[in-house]
């Protein structure tokens, strides 16, 4: 007994010291390498509007479209019964799993089939009365937590589990208590709302861990798969199952989102032409404030927001830049920890110079709030007043 302890102690103590060995060379420090710097130095983006050769702007955003595509590496083969990615009407294997009526309008859980490979579940409401109505695909955040996607968005229904139940709730306090999902449908939208590959009902069996999801998705790029383009190749197809309801007027189809939700939205926005509104909470920057050593933040999202090889082409508000000349509000806090204000102006201005250039400067509104990394109800109050404006 004593001879097993002391190996396990001297385990223990070998470990301990493996964990605190350092070499006096280094190349990395602070999770980036340590001449980041001079990456970024080396970043032209030489096919951003106003860099690239290409003067039509139509003929540019085609382009530049398809670069971002190429660096999503393989799309998700399409179901046999279903046309996604494109701009025409569909036929979608649907299966309504449950439904319940709220105040002003019906709530549904369903699952869709999105891909030879998936299906999806997600939540959609539609508001009492003779439609078609306008529409919103509302994009869940990161937040580092998994456990829920689409419940972060939309209350979930009586179907769900306690647990789900409760950790929606407790979520919603970066809402201000207030389900953004259900605050649109109040006001007469359609809402969609779908898990993304790794949160809710799309997560990993042995339980939702944040440590996970770049494992995962460094083995999903040895099948030359990109994890988090899988999401924005599913938030269009999402975008083409809406406009397919016969609820839904597909001419007045908008799309909102806080955080990684944010960014999803103005990806959206970007390459989707069924979008024709958007609203992006809490997501713009550079990148050479995000990546750099000048602030201590050096990332946002790691790989749920990163195609390979983008960034020697586009920076984040070039690819925004592509839903030009579409209604945008971009709204980011001067309190966010996450995205230094420097950057967030630079990208502001960035958009404005693109939308300046198509004469459509007053449909691009950007907004900065003294506020923290939140979507309350302030903010959701501004968003569906700007989707009123436009939709």
């Amino acid at each position: 007994m004593m001879t097993r302890m002391l190996v396990f102690v001297c385990a223990i103590s070998i470990s301990m010291n493996v964990m605190a060995q350092k070499r006096a060379k280094y190349e990395f420090m602070r999770n980036l390498p340590v001449y980041a710097d001079s990456l970024i130095a080396d970043l032209t983006y030489p096919l951003a509007w106003g860099n690239s050769d290409i003067k039509d702007f139509g003929e540019w955003r085609r382009a530049a479209r398809q670069k971002v595509f190429d660096c999503m590496l393989t799309p998700p083969p399409a179901p046999a019964v279903a046309t996604p990615h494109t701009q025409s009407k569909g036929s979608y294997d649907v299966k309504v799993l449950f439904q319940e009526q709220r105040n002003g309008y019906t709530a549904r859980k369903i699952e869709i089939r999105l891909s030879r490979y998936y299906t999806v579940p997600a939540y959609v409401l539609i508001p009492d009365g003779k439609g078609p109505f306008p529409a919103v695909n509302a994009l869940h955040d990161h937040g580092a937590h998994l456990l829920i996607g689409k419940e972060k968005m939309i209350r979930p229904l009586a179907c769900e589990d306690s647990t789900v139940i409760k950790d929606a709730e407790a979520w919603s306090a970066g809402y201000e208590g207030q389900f953004f999902g259900d605050y649109l449908a109040r006001h007469g939208y359609v809402v969609f709302s779908a898990d993304a590959p790794m949160w809710g009902e799309r997560g990993q069996k042995e339980g939702a861990r944040r440590d996970r999801y770049d494992i995962i998705a460094g083995n999903m790029m040895m099948y030359g798969i990109d994890l988090s383009a899988y999401m924005t190749y599913d938030d269009i197809s999402g975008t083409d199952y809406l406009a397919s309801m016969p609820e839904v007027d597909a001419s007045r189809i908008g799309c909102t989102g806080w955080s990684m939700g944010g960014w999803r939205a103005w990806m959206l926005a970007a390459l989707s032409d069924r979008v024709k509104v958007g609203a992006a909470v809490c997501w713009m920057v550079t990148t050479d404030e995000q990546m750099g050593f000048k602030y201590s933040r050096t990332e946002n999202g790691g790989f749920a927001n990163c195609y390979p090889g983008l960034r020697r082409w586009l920076d984040y508000p070039h690819i925004a830049s592509m839903a030009c000349p579409k209604p945008m509000l971009f709204i980011n806090g001067s309190q966010d920890k996450l995205f230094p204000v420097s950057g967030v102006k630079k990208a502001f201005k960035t958009m404005h110079d693109t939308w300046k250039s198509q004469n459509a400067d007053e449909k691009l509104e950007t907004e900065l709030w003294d506020m923290p990394h939140s979507c309350g109800k302030q903010v959701q109050r501004r968003v569906l007043q700007f989707f009123k404006k436009h939709l």
